[in-house]
């Protein structure tokens, strides 16, 4: 089948499905994605309401990412930039530590800040210039240990630990004991090292439109919900039957029955709520943490620009399980704003709760190989589930279960 006919479906319109369509464009196909939901993205998405800008959670871009690089444009994204480090919340307090290499505002407050010892800064601008050395396969092929285990090795006090990276990475990883495999850890804090967290001027949904924009040939098809993928077959849950050459499937499918199987993968989760304050209690451009080990709320940021009936608009990140219900969760997140951070919440304006916002994996790979992109026969697999919970992850399995598939029709 070398003419470019071939019915191509794409299950699953997020970063990874987007990515393969771009490659199977590339490659002279004309995919059709098949989306469940209204809308592309998956879980980069950004709701406009009010001409207020709603990430579906605190999502951030990383410009170090190899594979956004190669994806996106940047300028076009017109990307606002967070200083490097954080400012720390604790016992009432707040002190910002930094990195007075790129930002020499950051120097003072960081020598003086009591979050770590002197010997705990030195140590992480010596795990900055270690990682600059290592290459990115080097850091998916080191052995893998949790992240708690890596810092302690590195030689971090717990002090430092529990104080800032505990709760900068609670806010990456979606979880709290820092069980993460130090492999992502190492990747995550090399790209950090060398650019910056950035989000696009128009939400973070901004990438995902861009995406979009950038194919030509492809076929969107919305609220078209996926139950079964056998060969040559693509089950709808309405009942309709697709005869599909070739399929990527972006969600989890069960090996033996190729259902959907969206619980054969362990996910974490997260609540991220909008509030509007009467001023900002810190710059713009800055990621709060809160170091309360008994704090309900992880992180905390001023979406840059972003205001409701005149007042600005604060997020805020839940990271901990909690059974709290919506009002008492709103009530609970302001206490805790006032206490720890002297904020006062004006007025809430929206909650997301993210069911799925990470997959929890362990044996993180770089890329995806061709034999484990194929599950069978016409059939190839994508999503950041496969490799790392990351946008770079799901960017390069989109890409090689493309190249795979396309390199399988032409050999039919």
């Amino acid at each position: 089948m070398k003419n470019k006919s071939a019915k191509v479906h794409i299950v699953g319109a997020g970063i990874s499905g987007l990515i393969a369509a771009k490659n199977l464009e590339a490659k002279g196909y004309s995919p059709v994605l098949l989306e469940a939901t209204d809308s592309p993205g998956g879980r980069v998405k950004t709701d406009t309401i009010d001409g207020v800008l709603y990430d579906h959670g605190f999502q951030v871009l990383l410009t170090a990412y190899p594979q956004a690089q190669k994806y996106l444009d940047y300028d076009t994204l017109h990307l606002k930039q967070f200083k490097p480090g954080a400012l720390i919340f604790k016992n009432g307090n707040k002190q910002r530590i930094g990195d007075p290499l790129r930002d020499i505002s950051a120097l003072w407050p960081t020598l003086f800040a009591t979050v770590g010892s002197v010997g705990d800064k030195l140590k992480i601008f010596k795990l900055t210039r270690h990682l600059k050395k290592k290459s990115i396969a080097e850091i998916f092929s080191s052995k893998e240990q949790s992240t708690l285990a890596y810092l302690k090795g590195f030689g971090f006090s717990d002090r430092i630990i529990t104080n800032f990276f505990r709760p900068f990475f609670t806010g990456i990883f979606l979880e709290e004991e820092l069980k993460t495999s130090s492999r992502l850890f190492e990747f995550v804090f090399k790209m950090f090292g060398e650019g910056y967290a950035a989000v696009p001027q128009k939400g973070i949904g901004a990438i995902s439109t861009q995406l979009v924009d950038q194919l030509k040939k492809s076929e969107f098809r919305y609220d078209t919900k996926v139950v079964k993928v056998e060969a040559g077959l693509i089950t709808l849950a309405n009942g309709r039957v697709l005869p599909s050459d070739a399929i990527v499937v972006t969600v989890p499918l069960h090996p033996k029955t190729g259902t959907i199987d969206m619980g054969s993968v362990n996910w974490k989760s997260c609540d991220n709520l909008y509030f509007t304050v009467d001023t900002h209690a810190f710059e713009a451009g800055t990621i709060g943490l809160v170091a309360d080990e008994n704090a309900l709320i992880n992180n905390l940021y001023y979406p840059f620009e972003q205001k409701a009936g005149g007042d600005p608009v604060l997020s805020v990140t839940v990271v901990k399980a909690h059974e709290l219900n919506e009002d008492d969760l709103v009530k609970k997140v302001c206490e805790e704003l006032q206490l720890h951070c002297g904020i006062a919440a004006k007025s809430f304006l929206k909650k997301y709760t993210i069911q799925r916002a990470l997959p929890d994996t362990t044996q993180l790979q770089m890329q995806l190989s061709s034999d484990r992109a194929k599950v069978s026969e016409g059939i190839f697999r994508a999503g950041d589930y496969i490799l790392s919970g990351s946008l770079n992850a799901a960017m390069a399995s989109g890409e090689a279960a493309a190249h795979t598939l396309a390199a399988d029709l032409e050999l039919i």
